[in-house]
């Protein structure tokens, strides 16, 4: 195939502003999809992506488009939205030469737009500039078309105006896409050299590996290499995605498909990775990916329904496709066996469980979501740590340093005032302010992780009355006063509910949390007392009154030894009761160390 007629490109966008419709739109005016197929978020085929509204996973389609008589390849990567999936972002715009930046006519410029944007730069790829929602009346195209020429540098004469919702404009984006963006270079007289974007598994035929062809070609019956792992596998299947899966007999330089070749283990398969000819090899392997760095972490452990090996054949097949999600082996003393998961952020956290019951069929105990740290040790070693339990005794400690984000929020300029305040509640500094029009205001600011992941995103929306939207992207560790909360259950520490804050909020964070814990530890037949210590120095203290049985009741007057005596056989029996006893913790109390974040 001729590589001049090939067009790759993605569609990025802040969430909610119109990709996946203006894909379901590509679709029908392509002929991809017949009248009947058609459903809205056609690309979107999770349940959960469908019931969210939200694009979770990056999806591929192939589309045909002819154009003065002559045939276009159109191959599609649509993109996610959301800040916890800018790494399945970034994986599609590699396997791109282009991209459609999609703006919202009525808001205007995001977050993510702006975060998108600078992604695809970074990869090279050519951008066209899209307004969509021109069809609602609250549009504002000249205005979004002038913020985007002064974030961007893209002339605001060449931004095209649509509305992916009634097809209008939509015509004129795809003979744009033909002529703006460019082809691949033909490279078919290389060797191959296929990069792996994406994969899934398959019960039937193993992991099916989603690759662009930057060199060479692949053919069915034809024996390739995985340069990263050095494993061997004969081709059982190639084709593409035109939307299902449909095969065919060679995918060549430029082009984008789908490989099966009896992969059965999911090790054996790595995002990033390049597949070449094992007879004729290409000595220049395709650049991948950065490494996903996981910033939020969580530890899961099989609930009364589930045993660990099920969990773990779950989180096997959950990591196949979605590389920045970790996982590791981890014991409690309190839960059992489990593991330690690591996530981009809380969203995607929620998703990975949402799937893990609806996918795998799996009942879990989640523990409270934690952000790591690097801990300089005195002897000049640096040790990562992902939960407040590996934090070593702190007179081997040097210095505590803490995960520090570049955070920009986009609000308005009357809710400047009150994200300030919350922005400066949080530790954060800001570094420079710029203003997008007269009515909204970038402010940059330079932040804790720990302060902003939880809940921060739902109290900006409340202050700018839902108009804010924020990105942020890790810049490194800083050192910082921190300290470990320990929280003592009968006299017992309980890893799970430990923390590391900052010196200044501990007391208050800690004394809030054994109330919370107050309230979800059901009472037991004895009185369980709740322990806030930092640095084996109790602060803080609460108890949890048992059950009481009126022993007494059966007396009817009398000598009052005879009521004494039974009061005190029943406190002899508590106190046996006690020194047995287990309390037994809820989920929900796990989750109270999120609930004592949010008071302040």
């Amino acid at each position: 195939m001729d590589t001049k007629f090939i067009r790759n490109f993605s569609i990025i966008a802040h969430i909610d502003h119109g990709k996946s419709t203006l894909a379901d739109r590509l679709l029908e005016l392509t002929g991809t999809i017949t009248e009947r197929q058609a459903r809205e978020q056609f690309l979107d085929s999770m349940d959960l992506e469908r019931e969210r509204g939200i694009t979770i996973k990056a999806s591929t389609v192939t589309m045909y488009y002819v154009r003065d008589g002559q045939q276009y390849t159109l191959n599609l990567i649509d993109t996610p939205g959301h800040v916890d999936f800018h790494y399945e972002v970034s994986r599609a715009l590699t396997a791109c030469e282009g991209a459609i930046l999609v703006v919202d006519a009525t808001q205007g410029i995001q977050a993510q737009t702006v975060a998108n944007a600078y992604m695809a730069i970074d990869a090279g790829c050519q951008i066209i500039g899209v307004i969509n929602k021109i069809d609602l009346p609250a549009a504002q195209p000249d205005t979004v078309a002038q913020e985007i020429e002064h974030v961007f540098g893209i002339p605001a004469a060449e931004c095209l105006w649509i509305s992916a919702k009634t097809g209008d404009g939509v015509g004129q984006l795809l003979d744009a896409i033909c002529d703006r963006l460019p082809a691949p270079p033909d490279r078919s007289d290389e060797p191959t050299a296929a990069l792996i974007f994406d994969s899934q598994y398959d019960d039937y035929r193993g992991v099916i590996c989603y690759v662009r062809v930057f060199s060479g070609s692949l053919w069915p019956r034809q024996r390739i290499r995985f340069i990263g792992t050095g494993a061997i596998y004969q081709i059982v299947e190639i084709g593409q995605f035109r939307p299902d899966m449909v095969p065919c007999d060679r995918l060549t330089s430029g082009q984008v498909g789908y490989v099966v070749a009896n992969i059965r283990r999911i090790a054996d398969v790595r995002v990033g990775d390049t597949i070449t000819d094992d007879l004729r090899p290409t000595d220049k392997p395709i650049k991948g990916y950065r490494p996903a760095v996981q910033m939020v972490f969580s530890d899961f452990y099989p609930a009364a329904q589930t045993d660990f090996k099920r969990l773990r054949s779950a989180f096997e097949k959950l990591s196949l496709n979605d590389a920045s999600f970790s996982f590791v082996p981890q014991n409690s003393p309190a839960l059992g066996f489990g593991f330690r998961c690591g996530f981009l952020g809380l969203l995607h956290m929620e998703i990975i469980q949402e799937r893990l019951e609806r996918e795998c069929n799996v009942d879990v105990v989640q523990t409270a979501p934690t952000v790591s740290y690097e801990i300089l040790l005195k002897d000049g070693t640096i040790k990562r740590i992902d939960s407040p339990s590996e934090l070593p005794d702190m007179s081997k400690v040097a210095e505590l340093r803490e995960p520090m984000v570049r955070l920009e929020i986009i609000t308005p300029i009357d809710s400047i005032g009150g994200i300030m305040k919350l922005a400066d509640a949080r530790r954060c500094k800001l570094l420079k302010t710029d203003y997008l029009n007269p009515q909204r205001v970038i402010l940059h600011f330079k932040a804790p992780l720990a302060e902003i992941v939880y809940d921060f995103y739902d109290q900006i929306k409340g202050i700018s009355h839902g108009y804010a939207t924020m990105d942020y992207e890790f810049i490194g560790f800083e050192a910082s006063d921190l300290v470990k909360i320990d929280i003592l259950v009968n006299g017992e520490p309980v890893d799970a509910l430990s923390s590391i804050v900052h010196r200044s909020v501990a007391e208050q964070r800690g004394r809030r949390l054994i109330l919370k814990l107050k309230q979800t530890i059901p009472r037991h037949q004895f009185e369980i007392p709740l322990q806030v210590a930092i640095g084996g120095k109790i602060i803080a203290r609460e108890n949890i009154k048992p059950f009481r049985k009126d022993v007494t009741a059966k007396l009817y007057g009398g000598d009052v030894t005879r009521k004494m005596k039974l009061l005190q056989k029943q406190k002899e029996g508590k106190k046996r009761l006690k020194s047995i006893g287990s309390v037994q913790i809820p989920q929900e109390a796990f989750m109270s160390v999120l609930e004592a974040s949010k008071g302040q």
